[in-house]
Formats: structure tokens, sequence, C-alpha cells
């Protein structure tokens, strides 16, 4: 397919950003982790089936695409693999299938281009899944910054947090705007999020989620200061006190492990 003719499919209310650059699809397959053959290859946005021809050297997927203009392409680019049962294709908007605490029924990894209106909601979504094992995916540079940020950075954050809470991330590389048609306005960046063998449970990241929009809720106030908006000063105080942690810290000054200290006494 030409270049304009991708060009014109490109919707711009899916955030669609077709990654055409072979260079790049085939880092992000090489970025992927070795995994147990019982774990599922997820797909969330198909596109123009570049990045899904790929993953299905890797063994049978399952892709997700809402854009239904581009469901007879699919079909027809990738009919072998459908005819098979290696590939499995769900037509719909994958947030409004996801409605529960998992998107599979079993553990599953998923590799994506995410469209970026969406990008920073899935990953949550991702990474307080119980049945997900991790991702490889693409984002907007500066998401994916925040998501892979050490404690102490300008750009640690909740999202940092998060992410530490279940495994590690890792900024792999970036990506030109060049690399896609159209081209966005902005460089992305691929990283790798591995989860660890027993991450909190669903229910313990939805709360430790509550707190952290709290505690970085102003990322240029103290901690004392943001947490007051929703807790007793005294306790806040009470509760610093006792970890040793400064009133006049600022949220992106505290790590992970304090966190979780935090959400357990107050």
């Amino acid at each position: 397919m030409k270049a304009v003719e991708k060009q014109n499919l490109a919707k711009k209310h899916f955030g669609q950003n077709f990654l055409q650059d072979e260079s790049v699809l085939e880092a992000i397959i090489q970025s992927i982790p070795k995994m147990n053959k019982e774990i599922e290859l997820i797909e969330i946005g198909a596109g123009l089936g570049d990045l899904t021809n790929k993953l299905l050297s890797l063994g049978n997927i399952t892709t997700y695409e809402v854009d239904k203009d581009l469901i007879p392409y699919l079909q027809e680019r990738l009919k072998g693999a459908l005819e098979c049962g290696r590939l499995s294709l769900e037509i719909g908007d994958v947030l409004e299938i996801w409605k529960g605490e998992s998107l599979r029924k079993k553990d599953y990894f998923l590799v994506s281009n995410l469209p970026y209106y969406i990008a920073t909601l899935l990953i949550i979504k991702i990474i307080k899944d119980p049945l997900s094992k991790g991702c490889v995916v693409m984002t907007q540079k500066e998401v994916a910054q925040k998501f892979c940020a050490q404690c102490g950075g300008s750009d640690f954050s909740a999202l940092s947090v998060l992410v530490q809470s279940v495994g590690e991330a890792t900024l792999l590389f970036d990506v030109p705007p060049s690399a896609f048609v159209p081209q966005p306005k902005v460089t992305s960046s691929v990283f790798l999020l591995q989860k660890m063998a027993n991450p909190p449970s669903f229910k313990d990241l939805e709360h430790l989620e509550s707190l952290l929009k709290v505690a970085f809720g102003a990322p240029r106030k103290t901690i004392l200061n943001n947490l007051s908006k929703a807790y007793p000063k005294q306790e806040i105080m009470d509760a610093l006190e006792s970890l040793q942690i400064a009133p006049s810290k600022r949220p992106h000054e505290i790590d992970t492990t304090n966190y979780h200290r935090l959400l357990k006494i107050l």
C-alpha cells in the first residue's frame, strides 16, 4: 500500500499513525522477552497489520481493532493466519470490551503501538490487570519517560510509582515521526514493562492509585501540602515522622516503598 493511501485511511479521532519503518518494527519484535508458551500474545490496534504480521512469527496472537473500515483490508492481508487459527481478530473499542479487572481469561503479554490519546489509560489497566505479565509498547516520548522514571528525577510521577509497584520498566528506544504515516508531531518511545511474580492485587493498586492522585496532585508543592487535601494534617505529620520523611519533600523525592508504607498508615 502506498504512503498516500495510508495517509487517506488514517482517522484523527482514532489517533491513527501507521508505523511503517521496517527497522523499528523489527526492533520491537526483538524487544519482546522470551515467555512461557502458555502466555497469550495480545496486540491493541492492528492498524494496517504491519506489526501484527511480524508478531505472527512468534506464535498465535489476538489483535484488537476499533476501526471497522480497516477490517476488510486486514482480513485480506492476514487471511492465511486467520483461516488456520493463528490469528484472532477482535473488532471493537478495547476500552468498551475491557470492563472488568482483566482483558483476557488467561495470562497474556501485550505488544502495541498505542494511540496517544488512550495510551496512559491502557497502560494503567495493564499494570492493574492480574493476568497481564507485562508489555512492550510505544507511546509519546514524554509518557514513556514518566512510566520509566526513577525516584528523585523530575519525571518521577504517580505513573512511575504504579509501575515500580508491579515490576520494572525500561526505556528502550526513541522512534522519529518519519517512521509513521501520517507523521505525528512528536517523538515516540518504546518501553518494556516486566512484571514481578506476585504483584499487589487489583484492589491494592486501586487504593494506591487513589493515594498517588492526591500525593502528586500539585507536583511542585510539598507532600504535606498535597496530602492535607484528603487526610487530617496531624495524621499525615505523624505518618511522615514515623517513616522519617521530611514534610517539606516534594512528591517526586519519595520512593515507591515509602508510598506503600504511607498507604498502610493512612
